[in-house]
């Protein structure tokens, strides 16, 4: 070994030795800026590694088993061949070992060494204290009495009985606590008999556990496995809790994570719901060289709400929802998604993990699709469940079996080659539809076009024609021959130009454009086209960018009639210090020279001359405050159409979120408001609320409202929520989510908060992904 001189004074041992927790703890004002700028608002500090606290000396490199033992001391004493004593500001290091003490015994024969405190012990991304300790120079074990200890990335702390360091990366711990909180912060703990850390494995494991609040016991298991970063090992998750949607209340789940290989696990969730009875949900992941697959189960064999609720029903439930992704290489790529439930209130009533929505379709579809700089490709089979029993037969969509879509664009000279094409077999159970609903068959749709691409800093102009072709061979089709096919030619000229000018508001220099754009289309239709089945063909929302489409119909059963001139104009406000766009007002008309005949059964015809007035605004007048703006007016009622707006405002920090809507359709009788807002109270406390109001029903239709508070410790959640049901009845459901940081959370009210609020799920990353620095 190798004796070095000391410097220093020796540490006053009278004193109460801090714990590790207190050593690399720093108040917020105390923390370098960069580290503030991250901390959330409500933490009072946060840990800063010294690299030299209670006097350690720096690391040096892992792995060298054979190092020499250095040491140094205020006085040393030693006895040849048998012991060497130190006092005073004792420093010793072997290999990435390295502690500090008041004096220390170091047996040369055996290679022991025997240290007391106040000890400190620093490692890479861990720092222990303790009032003596014993440590092998040969193993490289130490053992610690009356230690505390502090893991740096996950920022756990604790304290133990005995606590023996075996290995580079591994503790064991006897009569432990653990905790995130704060020094002298005990809102939560885990207090075991035995614990191990693994930072190689990233996990640890804890014997006779019970989860104590406020220092009092609430939970208690005999074995746990936990994560103390951010990889997962086999072995039982955290229990969840929480309130069901609907039933009679609370649930209590106990997820076990089964880490199967590298690249395949899978996380049983067992939970059992009051009034509903035993719940499990399975979620099985698949990674391949060519992507991921996700499968997810749910099964409840006898759900006494259900059944009491649905006379008849044997209570067995059931969900099952599939996606895969692939890439192949060469552009090319691989998809699938399948849900499938078992009646139509089980994702009301049960689905916390199924990644699919409440809806009246689910829908099946898997293919291959390729795509370049010029040609894209997409082959697929689509298929959907209906689970609202309400749907007629007649409105149930068409599967795809299967639909195929290339389209691809060449240059020829000048000019610009390209084509759009689809190939479509559509098919619906039919046994009890008549007429033209009963129909099933294929499609093929072509449309070449070859146009003239001119483009300049000035402006652009680009003429084109086209053929919209469809051809048919249907089944069970009875108004005349079954096979037959329809041709539209097309030509359109879309022009725009530019001009732009600079000046400054504010001392702020900026560039505004001013944008005329002129785009003429004409379609040669055959008026009447209802003797062709309407597969997946609506009819388009008129709105500001379809001023520039020349066709009003979606699908491919309808083609518009079209002879009409769209005139519009945009300006842009452009903030030339950040590159920022800070404004933006459109406006456009289209003038019609013919009436439009071809219609939807009805719709989609109409003789007057011009359209409404479609405009759209856009302001950013700061990077955290943007209100957007659009509608339709009729200058031939003068009435307003439609009308949407909305004002979105966040902080920088997001802590402050607030939005404004407002939506209004003349046609479908619609008109609503709806406010929501995330207002701090406190720095740890924020208040939660939404409200939308129908001005049409005169009532409201939907709230939210509730509470959050947080510290550095944890955070919890209480929200309250109506929301309209297809009875248009308001329902009512508590939802909590309580998170103990380093634990993770319980129940599902951020998901809904998220949903309500624009800019909540950013707040929650953010609040989450800075809080571990």
């Amino acid at each position: 070994m190798a004796l070095v001189p000391a410097a220093g004074l020796a540490q006053d041992a009278g004193k109460q030795a801090p714990s590790a927790a207190e050593i690399d703890w720093r108040p917020r004002s105390q923390l370098p800026a960069e580290v503030q700028a991250g901390l959330p608002v409500f933490c009072d500090g946060g840990y800063l590694p010294s690299g030299t606290a209670g006097g350690a000396m720096p690391v040096l490199p892992a792995g060298e088993t054979e190092a020499p033992l250095e040491a140094s001391a205020l006085s040393a004493r030693y006895e040849l061949d048998a012991e060497l004593y130190l006092q005073g500001d004792v420093r010793l290091r072997q290999g990435s070992f390295q502690a500090s003490g008041s004096e220390a015994r170091y047996d040369t024969r055996s290679g022991s060494l025997n240290l007391q405190g106040p000890l400190v012990s620093r490692g890479e991304g861990f720092l222990l204290t303790g009032k003596d300790a014993r440590y092998s120079t040969e193993s490289g074990q130490l053992d610690i009495n009356t230690a505390t200890f502090l893991l740096h990335e996950s920022e756990m702390r604790g304290e133990a009985s005995s606590l023996s360091r075996i290995g580079e990366n591994q503790v064991l711990i006897t009569d432990g606590l653990l905790t995130t909180c704060g020094p002298g912060q005990n809102d939560w703990a885990i207090v075991a008999s035995d614990i191990e850390l693994d930072q190689a494995e990233g996990f640890g494991t804890a014997r006779h556990v019970r989860l104590e609040v406020l220092d009092a016991p609430v939970f208690y298991w005999p074995y746990i496995s936990f994560p103390i970063d951010d990889r997962r090992k086999t072995g039982f998750l955290y229990p969840q809790f929480g309130s069901s949607s609907a039933g009679s209340g609370a649930f209590l789940a106990l997820p076990y994570y089964l880490n199967l290989a590298p690249h395949y696990d899978a996380t049983l969730t067992p939970q059992y719901i009051h009034g509903r009875g035993l719940f499990t949900e399975l979620e099985g992941r698949y990674l391949s060289r060519f992507g991921e697959s996700v499968l997810q189960l749910g099964y409840i064999d006898d759900d006494s709400y259900y059944k009491d609720e649905n006379p008849g029903a044997d209570g067995q439930r059931w969900a099952l929802d599939l996606s895969t992704r692939a890439a192949f290489g060469g552009g090319w790529t691989g998809y699938g998604d399948y849900s499938v439930v078992s009646d139509e209130d089980y994702l009301s009533d049960l689905n916390r993990s199924l990644e699919i929505d409440q809806a009246t379709h689910l829908q099946r579809r898997g293919g291959v699709r390729y795509s370049d700089q010029n040609q894209y490709f997409d082959a697929y089979l689509n298929g959907y469940q209906t689970i609202a029993e309400r749907i007629a037969d007649v409105n149930k969509p068409y599967n795809l079996l299967p639909e195929v879509l290339y389209a691809g664009t060449t240059e020829v000279g000048a000019f610009e080659a390209g084509i759009e094409s689809q190939y479509s077999w559509f098919y619906r159970d039919n046994e009890n539809l008549t007429g033209l609903n009963r129909a099933n068959g294929q499609r093929v749709r072509a449309i070449p076009e070859l146009a003239l691409p001119m483009r300049a800093l000035w402006g652009f102009s680009r003429p084109s024609v086209s053929l919209d072709y469809t051809r048919y061979d249907l089944e069970d089709y009875t108004l005349g021959n079954s096979s037959f096919d329809r041709t539209v030619p097309v030509f359109e000229w879309d022009n725009g130009l530019y001009f732009d000018r600079r000046s400054s508001l504010f001392d702020i220099p900026y560039n505004q454009t001013l944008e005329p754009r002129l785009y003429y289309a004409w379609a040669d239709a055959e008026a009447d086209q209802n003797d062709i089945p309407d597969f997946d063909t609506g009819l388009k929302s008129f709105r500001f960018d379809q001023l520039f489409q020349r066709d009003r119909f979606t699908g491919g059963d309808r083609v518009g009639d079209a002879n009409q001139l769209t005139v519009a104009l945009t300006s842009r406000f452009n903030d030339l210090l950040t590159g920022a766009e800070r404004a933006r007002v459109s406006i456009g008309q289209v003038r019609y020279f013919d009436d439009r005949e071809v219609s939807l059964f009805g719709q989609g015809a109409s003789d007057r001359s011009n359209s409404p007035l479609a405009g759209e605004l856009v302001l950013n007048p700061v990077d955290n405050l943007e209100i957007r703006s659009s509608g339709l007016w009729d200058h031939d009622t003068q009435r307003t159409e439609e009308g949407r707006s909305q004002l979105i405002f966040h902080s920088e920090d997001y802590r402050y979120l607030a939005t404004l809507g407002h939506t209004y359709s003349r046609p479908d009788d619609i008109e609503q408001t709806d406010v929501g807002a995330v207002l701090p109270v406190t720095n740890r406390v924020s208040a939660i609320g939404r409200w939308v109001w129908d001005s049409e029903l005169d009532r409201t239709v939907g709230t939210l409202a509730g509470l959050e508070y947080n510290n550095c410790c944890w955070s919890v959640q209480v929200v309250h929520q109506n929301y309209l049901t297809d009875d248009e009845e308001l329902d009512t459901r508590l939802l909590f989510r309580i998170e103990l940081k380093g634990l993770g959370g319980s129940g599902g009210a951020s998901d809904n908060i998220a949903d309500a609020i624009y800019g909540y799920d950013e707040r929650e990353r953010r609040r989450f992904g800075t809080q571990r620095r």
